[in-house]
C-alpha cells in the first residue's frame, strides 16, 4: 500500500519571523523532498532539499522566480527602475496532498509497460497586498526521483506575466562531479562544479561524493524558454536554472516546465528509470495512432528515382521500413524562396511512393525550418496526399518561448495530417512524445555524423539518453568511422530511437553483404524491457533490451581493449538460448573484420568477451528449441562451431 509522507509544521519566533516545513516521500520511501518556507519582516524565502535513502542529494536550495507584472506600467512611464523580488509579501496560504498509481502502455518506448506512481504536494501562496497574485509550487515524489514546478493560478483580472528569470537552485554535496556538455551536440567532459566555460546542457548527470548518482533535467518544456544550467555566482557546489530568454505574455493559469532530480545508487538506474520524463507529460492526444509506425530508415543520398528504387529494394531485403530524402530535394534548404511543394531533384515522387508501398517501404522527406515556417499549413496536407510517412524537421529553433511553442505546434499540425516527425539539430526531448507520439525521435546528440570517439559512446547512455530517444544516424561502411564495426553494430541497442537511422552515409552500391548485417536486419527499434548490465561510464557499457521473448545486447569499450564479463541474469534461469554473437576479429577475411558465432547458452551463466580497443560485441538471444540444442552439440563435436 502506498503511503504519503507530508509533515506540516508551523513555528513562530520572536518578532515577525515564521517557518513552515513540508516533507514528501516517494511510494517506496527512498526518495524524499523537504520544502521549507520562511518569512521574516515581509520577505519570503522558499527552499527545498532532497535525499535518497536518507543520504543528501540536493542540499537546501532556493526556489525563486523573477516576475515583472508592471512591465507595461513602467514602459508607459518610461521608468527603468529595477524589479523588486516578486516573492516579497508572498505568504503561505494552504496546501494539499495527492497520489497516483496507474499503468499505461507505450508502443514506442524503452519499456512497453510504464508505471506512473507518485506522491504529490501542492503548496499555495498568496500576496499580502491587494494585487490578488498567487503562486503554487507542486512537488511529486516518484520512486525514480523528485519533480517540482511553479504554477501561476488563474488571476481574476487575466493578468499577463513576464518571467525574466527562473532562479531554481540545485546545491550538491561538496566533491560532486558533473558530465558537462556545452551544447546539445558537443562532447562531454567530467568537471567539478566550478570553473565551467559556459552554461551546461540538460540533462546533467552527476556523481556525488558518497557514490550516489544524480541527474537534473527538464520535462514538459512546451511553450517556455529552454532551461540550461549555470554555476551559481554566490554559492559553492551549486548550479542554477538559466533560461534562454524571457517568457512573455503568459496568461494565467500557467504551469512552468518541470525540474527533475533523479537519484540512484547505480548509474544504470538512471537510464532504467527515465520514464519519469514521459510521466510528467500528458497522455496521448491522438485518438487513432494506427498510422504511427516505428521502424528503421535509410537515407537516399543521390536524390534520383533510379537510386530511390534501389534503396527501397535494399530496405525490403533487410527488414527496414523507410527511406528518407534529405535536404535539397526541393531546393536550397536555407533559402526562403525554396518551395517545399515542388520536387526539383530528378525524383518521380509518385512512382517512388507507389513502388515503396508495393514493397512495404514508406517515404520520409526533410524540410528545413525556413520552409516549415512559411509553408507547414500547405505542405503537410499535400504530403499526406502524396502518401508520405513522415517529415524530418531541419535546423529548427526552439530555445526561446516563441520557438518552443512554434516547434510543438508544428508537431501537432503534422499529427493532424497523419505525419510522423523527426526533429534534428539542437532540439532535445522533454517527454512531449508521450502526448504526441508521432514525434518519434530527435537528434540533440553528438552522433555518427560527427564520428565521435569510442569513449564518447560510453558516456551517452547515461547523459543524453536519459531524456529520451536520440537519432544517432548510425554509419557502418563509411571509412571515417573511428571505432570497430562490432562497436558500430551495438548502436541500435545502446541508443534507443523508435525511428532508427542506419547506413547514414552509405548507398546500396557501397554496402557489402557481410554476414553480420543480419543483426541490423533483426534488431527491433522499440522494446518491452530495458536493463543496464554494466555502467562504467567513460570506460565500458553493457545494455540489454527485450522484445517479446528475445533479448538483444550491446557491449562496447572505450579506446582501450578489455575483457568484459556479462552475466545473463536477465534471461530465464536454466533455460537454453541460441546466442548469435558478433565480435571483432582482426584475423577475419571479412572486410569489416567481424566474426559471427552461434552458441547455446543457459540463462544465468556469465559470458566473457575480449574486446578490442574501440571495440564491441552485439548479441541476440533467442529461446532455443530442442532441435537447436541437438544441432549445436553435433556441430560442436565435429569442431564446426
Amino acid at each position: 500500500m502506498k503511503r504519503i509522507i507530508v509533515l506540516f509544521a508551523l513555528m513562530s519566533f520572536a518578532g515577525a519571523a515564521s517557518a513552515q516545513t513540508f516533507r514528501l516521500a516517494s511510494p517506496d520511501s527512498r526518495q524524499e523532498a523537504l520544502l521549507s518556507v520562511s518569512e521574516d519582516n515581509g520577505r519570503t524565502s522558499i527552499s527545498y532539499q532532497t535525499t535518497f535513502d536518507g543520504r543528501p542529494v540536493i542540499h537546501p536550495s532556493v526556489l525563486d522566480l523573477t516576475i515583472d507584472n508592471h512591465i507595461w506600467e513602467r514602459a508607459l512611464a518610461k521608468n527603468a527602475e529595477p524589479v523588486d523580488s516578486w516573492f516579497d509579501n508572498l505568504v503561505y496560504d494552504s496546501h494539499e496532498t495527492f497520489s497516483r498509481d496507474t499503468v499505461w502502455h507505450n508502443r514506442y518506448g524503452e519499456r512497453s509497460t510504464v508505471r506512473d506512481a507518485y506522491n504529490g504536494l501542492t503548496v499555495h501562496f498568496v500576496k499580502k497586498d491587494a494585487s490578488k497574485y498567487r503562486l503554487d509550487i507542486e512537488l511529486r515524489a516518484y520512486d525514480e526521483g523528485i519533480a517540482l514546478r511553479y504554477i501561476l493560478p488563474m488571476h481574476p483580472d487575466a493578468i499577463y506575466h513576464r518571467i525574466l528569470a527562473e532562479n531554481t537552485e540545485f546545491s550538491f554535496p561538496e566533491g560532486t562531479m558533473a558530465w558537462y556538455t556545452q551544447w546539445a551536440q558537443a562532447p562531454y567532459e567530467l568537471l567539478p562544479l566550478q570553473d565551467w566555460p559556459d552554461e551546461c546542457e540538460r540533462p546533467l548527470t552527476l556523481k556525488l561524493a558518497d557514490d550516489l548518482y544524480a541527474a537534473v533535467g527538464e520535462a514538459a518544456q512546451i511553450d517556455f524558454p529552454r532551461g540550461k544550467l549555470k554555476l551559481s555566482q554566490t554559492k559553492a557546489n551549486t548550479v542554477v536554472t538559466a533560461l534562454n530568454d524571457n517568457a512573455t505574455d503568459i496568461v494565467t493559469p500557467y504551469a512552468l516546465p518541470w525540474r527533475v532530480i533523479m537519484a540512484s545508487e547505480r548509474l544504470g538506474g538512471l537510464l532504467e528509470n527515465n520514464d519519469i520524463y514521459l510521466n510528467l507529460n500528458e497522455a496521448s492526444a491522438i485518438a487513432d495512432e494506427s498510422w504511427i509506425r516505428p521502424g528503421k530508415i535509410m537515407r537516399e543520398t543521390t536524390l534520383t528515382t533510379e537510386n530511390s528504387l534501389k534503396c527501397i529494394d535494399f530496405c525490403a531485403a533487410h527488414n527496414m521500413d523507410y527511406i528518407l530524402y534529405d535536404w535539397k530535394w526541393y531546393g536550397p534548404s536555407f533559402d526562403f524562396n525554396s518551395d517545399a511543394r515542388e520536387v526539383v531533384a530528378p525524383i518521380d515522387m509518385k512512382k517512388v511512393v507507389e513502388y515503396g508501398k508495393s514493397k512495404g517501404i514508406g517515404v520520409w522527406v526533410y524540410v528545413n525550418q525556413h520552409a516549415l515556417q512559411k509553408q507547414a499549413e500547405q505542405i503537410f496536407p499535400l504530403y499526406k496526399e502524396w502518401g508520405l510517412a513522415g517529415v524530418k524537421f531541419g535546423f529548427v529553433q526552439f530555445t526561446s518561448q516563441h520557438w518552443a511553442d512554434w516547434v510543438h505546434r508544428t508537431v501537432r499540425l503534422a499529427a493532424q495530417n497523419d505525419l510522423m516527425v523527426n526533429i534534428h539539430d539542437e532540439y532535445r526531448p522533454t517527454g512531449y512524445s508521450r502526448t504526441y507520439p508521432n514525434l518519434l525521435t530527435q537528434e540533440g546528440i553528438r552522433g555518427n555524423e560527427e564520428f565521435p570517439s569510442a569513449t564518447h559512446n560510453t558516456v551517452l547512455p547515461f547523459t543524453r539518453m536519459l531524456c529520451g530517444a536520440g537519432d544517432y544516424t548510425v554509419c557502418y561502411f563509411d571509412p571515417r568511422i573511428k571505432n570497430t564495426h562490432a562497436h558500430q553494430l551495438t548502436f541500435p541497442v545502446l541508443f534507443y530511437s523508435p525511428l532508427q537511422t542506419l547506413y547514414w552515409y552509405d548507398t546500396p552500391a557501397r554496402i557489402k553483404e557481410v554476414p553480420e548485417l543480419e543483426f541490423f536486419d533483426n534488431v527491433p527499434v522499440v522494446w518491452d524491457e530495458t536493463l543496464v548490465v554494466d555502467d562504467a561510464i567513460g570506460e565500458h557499457v553493457v545494455i540489454v533490451r527485450r522484445s517479446g521473448a528475445e533479448w538483444f545486447a550491446g557491449a562496447i569499450t572505450n579506446d582501450e581493449g578489455r575483457t568484459l564479463e556479462v552475466p545473463t541474469a536477465f534471461l530465464e534461469a536454466g533455460r537454453d538460448y541460441v546466442l548469435r554473437v558478433y565480435t571483432d576479429d582482426p584475423s577475419s577475411e571479412s572486410p569489416t573484420k567481424v566474426k559471427c558465432s552461434r552458441y547455446i547458452v543457459k540463462g544465468g551463466q556469465t559470458l566473457t568477451f575480449d574486446l578490442q580497443p574501440k571495440g564491441g560485441a552485439a548479441m541476440h538471444f533467442l529461446p532455443a528449441q530442442k532441435s537447436d540444442v541437438k544441432v549445436y552439440k553435433r556441430l560442436k563435436a565435429k569442431n564446426i562451431l
